[in-house]
C-alpha cells in the first residue's frame, strides 16, 4: 500500500472512531478533522538479517514516525567490481515483517500449560528479576553447565545480537556449550576428516568461470543465495563468462538453479548419494583410468586409497610420539582400503560389485548417465564439483558428503583453478566487529542438536553415547541435565527442531526445564513454550552494524543500520534486556562498563573502520559511526579467486588432518568406530561409522525395507523463497507470492488419485500435517517436496497415527530425533511418509 493510501485510510477510520465514539445520547456528532503530515520524508538504512547468509541492505523511507516503504539498494551502476546488492522478495517485505499483527509488545509471563499461548504482561524489571533470580538459583544448585542458550540465527546483528547473553553468561560462570549448526554439521566433519577443513573452502565461485565441467548435486545457489550480489549472483555471473562449460545438476528437484541453465537434470532419490558416488569411483577405476591418469597425484596427496598407503601411515604414527596419533595407530587396518572396497575384493569381496547397474537401482539414475559423468570427471581439465548441504541433513549424511568429496581426490585436478574439491564455496567478506563475548569456563559441550535430550539425560550423556566434547575420557558423564534455556532469534526451540510432537511433551513437562525464556519479535511457536517472554526490537528500530555475512559473494560490504523509528510499544533490544538481567546477578556494571549504545556501537564501528580487510571500501568510511549511518552502506569487492588446496598441492602447506594429506581413511574416524557408540550398540539402522565412505542403508532410506510399505513415500525438505528457514513465515505477501504445497510427480498424483489444489493429510508414526497439493514433473517419482520452515499450527483433528494434525504444515511433525553417527547432527531430510486426501 503507497503511503498516501495509507493515510486517506487512516483519516478515515480515525473519523469513523470520532463519530461512533462521540455518538451518545445527542445526534450530533462532534467530528474533529485529522492533523494532516507535517514531517519531511526520512531516508534511512537497514538491513534483512535472517540466515541466508546476505545480509542484505535496504531503504527505509519514514515520515511521522511511520514506515511508509521499503527499497533494495539502486545506488551505483552494475559493473564487474562493482554492483548494486538488491534484496529478495524476503527484504522488501520488511515493513510487513515490521508491522505484523503478531508482534509482541511487552514482557509477558505464562499463566497456561506451556505451549498453550496464554500469557500476562508484565513490566521489564519484573521479567528481568525473574530471569536473573532464576538462573543465579539455578547456577547455585546445579551448575553452570545447567544454563543452555539454544541454537538461533535468526538475526545476525553485529551489537544487540544473542551474543548479548552469551556476554551475561560468561560473566556469571559460563553456560554450557553447543557445537555444530543445523546447515552443516555432518559436512563439516566430513571435510575434517577428508580435508581437515570446515566444509565451505571449496572454490570461490567465480573461479567457475574457468572451469569446463560442473557437477552439482543438491546445488541450488539460485534459490538459498538469491540475493542480488550473493552466491547465486556470481554463480550466474560465472556461467555467462565460460563458454562451453558442461553444467550436470543432481537433485530430487528441478530447482530455479536449473531452468535451462543447466546442460542436464538427473533427478536422484534422497539419500542415495553415496551410491550414486561410489559406481562413478568404480568406473573411473576399474576402467584403470586412475591407475593411468590419477594414481601418481592419489599417491603424493592422499592416504587410504590402497592398503600399502595406509600401511605406511600406521608406522608413521606408531613411531611419532604422539600419543593421539599412536592410539589411532593400533586401530588402522589396511585392508580397510578404499579400492578394495569400491571393486568389492579383498575383505569386500562378499559384497555386491559397485557398478553402474548396481548405484542405477538404487538412484534411479540410468546407468549411461552415470557412465557419462565418470567420462566428463575424467575428461574435464578443470572440474568444478560442489555439494550442497541438503545432502548432509541425511541420516549418515556424514557417509554421503565423504564418498562425493572422493570423486574430487580421483580425477587428480585439485588444486587447478576452476576446479573445486566438493565442498561448498570459499565465501570472503567485509570485517566487522562485534559486543565481546569474552570466553566461558566451562568446557564441555554437547551437539546443537542433541539439546533435547540433554534436558532429561544430560546427567548421563558421554563422549562414547553422545560425542559430548570437553569430559575426562569416554565414559565421564556430563553430568547435569539443562534447567533453563534461554531461546533469542531462535525457532529452533521448536519448529526448526526435529519431531515437533515429541519436543513440545519435553517443554511441557515443568520437572525437565524450570524456566523458558523466549526473546524474540513475534509469537513464534516456540515462543508460546515460553515462561517469560521478552519482545525484542526489529530491525527497522536498531542501530547496528553488520557485514555481508558468510555467503555474499565476491563482493563484501558493511551496512551502518539506523533506526527508521523508534523502538514500538515496551520492546527493548537484547543488548537492553541482557543489561537489564544483569542488574539481578550484580554485574550490571560489567556487562556495560558504563557504556551507553551510542558509545558501544562508536567503539565497534572504529575497530571495523581500522580493519585491515576493509582497506579500499567505496565510498571511504567517515571519521565516525554518526556520520557512517548517513551514508549507510559501503561496498568493496574482495577480489578472492581461492582455489580449493592450492596451498596444499601448489603451496606444499600440510592439511589440518592428523596425516597432513587428503585421508581418503581416516585415523580418527576408524579409532571412533571402535570407541564410540553405533549400530551394533544403539540398534538403529545405519548408525555406523567407518575409516573410508561407504554407501549405507539408513532407516527412513529409499532401501529401508521396514518402514516402505506402512510409507512408502521419501519426503525432502528444500528452502523456499518465501523464507529464510521459518523467518518471514507470517508475512502475508510471502505467503501469497511462494505457496505453502507439497510437490507431487504426476505419475505419483495420478496413483493416488490427486489433483492440484487437493489438500491431503501427510503423515508417518511421529506426526501427521495438512498440506495442499501441487502436481509437478519438477519432483522425482516416489519424492515428494516440501519447503520446510512453515510455523506448527496444531488442529482439532486426530491424524491417521494418532497425532493432533498439524495444520501449518510444518515438516519437522514429521521429521525425526535421531543424532547422525560421527557429529550428532540433524538427519531432518531423511523421511517416509504416507498421503491421503482429506
Amino acid at each position: 500500500m503507497e503511503r498516501r493510501s495509507f493515510l486517506k485510510m487512516s483519516a478515515a477510520l480515525s473519523c469513523a472512531a470520532s463519530v461512533t465514539g462521540c455518538k451518545t445520547s445527542s445526534d450530533d456528532a462532534n467530528v474533529v478533522p485529522p492533523t494532516p503530515p507535517v514531517g519531511e520524508e526520512q531516508i534511512t538504512w537497514s538491513s534483512c538479517l535472517v540466515n541466508c547468509g546476505s545480509n542484505c541492505p535496504v531503504k527505509v523511507f519514514s515520515r511521522d514516525g511511520v514506515i511508509t516503504r521499503v527499497e533494495t539498494d539502486h545506488d551505483v551502476v552494475d559493473g564487474d567490481d562493482i554492483y548494486q546488492v538488491r534484496a529478495c522478495a524476503r527484504g522488501r517485505s520488511l515493513r510487513q515483517r515490521t508491522y505484523a499483527v503478531d508482534r509482541l509488545k511487552t514482557p509477558m509471563k505464562r499463566v497456561g500449560k506451556r505451549g498453550e499461548g496464554k500469557f500476562v504482561p508484565i513490566s521489564w524489571d519484573e521479567a528481568a528479576k525473574t530471569i536473573g533470580t532464576k538462573l543465579t538459583s539455578v547456577i547455585a544448585e546445579h551448575g553452570n553447565k545447567a544454563i543452555f542458550r539454544s541454537y538461533g540465527s535468526g538475526a545476525y546483528y553485529g551489537f544487540a545480537s544473542n551474543a548479548c547473553f552469551n556476554r551475561l553468561f560468561n560473566l556469571n560462570g559460563g553456560c554450557l556449550n553447543a557445537y555444530g549448526n543445523y546447515s552443516w554439521a555432518q559436512q563439516m566433519e566430513a571435510a575434517k576428516h577428508t580435508f581437515g577443513t570446515g566444509s565451505t573452502t571449496g572454490s570461490s565461485t567465480v573461479t567457475l568461470a574457468n572451469s569446463d565441467f560442473l557437477l552439482g548435486v543438491a546445488y541450488n545457489p539460485s534459490e538459498i543465495r538469491q540475493s542480488g550480489s550473493g552466491e547465486g549472483y556470481d554463480y550466474l555471473k560465472a556461467l555467462q563468462k565460460s563458454n562451453g562449460l558442461k553444467v550436470v545438476m543432481i537433485d530430487p528437484r528441478y530447482t530455479d538453479s536449473m531452468l535451462g541453465k543447466e546442460s542436464k537434470w538427473l533427478p536422484i532419490r534422497p539419500g542415495t548419494d553415496a551410491a550414486f558416488a561410489e559406481a562413478i569411483a568404480y568406473q573411473m577405476i576399474s576402467s584403470g583410468w586412475v591407475d593411468a591418469n590419477s594414481l601418481d597425484f592419489i599417491n603424493k596427496y592422499a592416504v587410504g586409497f590402497d592398503a600399502a598407503s595406509i600401511a605406511a601411515q600406521k608406522e608413521i604414527f606408531e613411531t611419532s610420539g604422539d600419543a593421539t596419533k599412536q592410539e589411532y595407530a593400533k586401530v588402522m587396518k589396511p585392508e580397510e582400503n578404499y579400492r578394495d572396497y569400491i571393486l568389492s575384493q579383498g575383505i569386500y569381496a562378499d559384497q555386491p560389485l559397485k557398478n553402474l547397474e548396481w548405484a542405477e537401482k538404487i538412484t534411479g539414475i540410468p546407468a549411461a548417465q552415470l557412465e557419462q559423468i565418470a567420462t566428463d570427471l575424467q575428461n574435464a581439465k578443470a572440474p568444478y564439483i560442489v555439494v550442497g548441504a541438503g545432502v548432509n541433513r541425511q541420516a549418515n549424511g556424514e557417509q554421503s558428503m565423504r564418498a562425493l568429496y572422493m570423486l574430487s581426490v580421483l580425477t587428480g585436478k585439485l588444486g587447478t583453478l576452476g576446479a573445486s574439491n566438493g565442498e561448498l564455496p570459499y565465501m570472503s567478506s567485509m570485517s566487522r566487529a562485534g559486543i565481546p563475548t569474552g570466553s566461558n569456563p566451562v568446557k564441555e559441550s554437547i551437539s546443537f542438536f542433541t539439546w533435547s535430550e540433554a534436558i532429561h539425560n544430560g546427567e548421563t550423556m558421554t563422549a562414547r553415547s553422545h560425542g559430548v566434547r570437553g569430559t575426562d575420557g569416554l565414559d565421564t558423564p556430563l553430568g547435569t541435565n539443562i534447567k533453563v534455556i534461554i531461546s533469542a532469534s531462535d525457532s529452533s526451540l521448536l519448529n526448526q527442531h526435529a519431531e515437533i510432537n515429541n519436543t513440545a511433551k519435553i517443554l511441557e513437562d515443568e520437572t525437565g526445564v524450570e524456566l523458558i525464556v523466549s526473546c524474540d519479535c513475534w509469537m513464534t511457536p516456540g515462543a508460546k513454550f515460553a515462561d517469560i517472554i521478552l519482545p525484542d526490537t526489529s530491525w527497522l528500530e536498531s542501530n547496528d552494524l553488520v557485514n555481508d555475512s558468510y555467503a555474499s559473494g565476491a563482493l563484501g560490504y558493511i551496512t551502518a543500520m539506523k533506526s527508521a523509528i523508534e523502538p514500538m510499544w515496551d520492546c527493548k533490544s537484547m543488548y537492553e534486556a541482557s543489561a537489564l538481567i544483569a542488574k539481578y546477578m550484580g554485574c550490571e556494571a560489567e556487562f556495560t562498563e558504563g557504556k551507553t549504545e551510542d558509545q558501544w556501537l562508536e567503539e565497534l564501528y572504529q575497530k571495523t573502520k581500522d580493519s585491515s580487510t576493509n582497506l579500499g571500501v567505496f565510498p571511504a568510511f567517515p571519521a565516525t559511526y554518526k556520520e557512517a549511518q548517513e551514508i549507510g552502506f559501503f561496498r568493496k569487492n574482495m577480489n578472492d579467486k581461492h582455489v580449493a588446496l592450492e596451498s596444499y598441492i601448489k603451496g606444499g602447506k600440510a592439511l589440518s588432518t592428523p596425516s597432513g594429506k587428503i585421508e581418503i581413511y581416516s585415523a580418527e574416524l576408524a579409532w571412533r568406530a571402535a570407541n564410540w557408540d553405533q549400530e551394533s550398540t544403539t540398534g538403529v539402522k545405519g548408525d555406523t561409522i567407518t575409516a573410508i565412505p561407504q554407501y549405507t542403508v539408513t532407516w527412513d532410506g529409499y532401501e529401508d525395507t521396514d518402514t516402505s510399505t506402512d510409507y512408502p513415500f521419501q519426503l525432502a525438505g528444500y528452502h523456499t523463497k518465501g523464507r529464510t528457514h521459518s523467518s518471514y513465515h507470517n508475512v502475508p505477501w510471502l505467503r501469497e507470492a511462494v505457496e505453502d504445497a507439497v510437490w507431487v510427480n504426476p505419475m505419483d498424483a495420478s496413483e493416488q488419485g490427486l489433483s492440484a489444489g487437493d489438500e491431503i493429510e501427510m503423515y508417518n508414526e511421529r506426526g501427521s500435517i495438512a498440506v495442499k497439493v501441487r502436481i509437478t514433473p519438477r519432483v522425482a517419482p516416489g519424492v515428494l517436496a516440501l519447503g520446510q520452515g512453515a510455523w506448527f499450527k496444531p488442529g482439532n483433528t486426530v491424524g491417521s497415527t494418532g497425532h493432533i494434525i498439524d495444520e501449518g504444515g510444518a515438516i519437522n511433525s514429521l521429521t525425526r530425533y535421531q543424532p547422525s553417527p560421527v557429529a550428532k547432527g540433524n538427519p531432518q531430510h531423511t523421511n517416509r511418509v504416507a498421503i491421503k486426501k482429506i
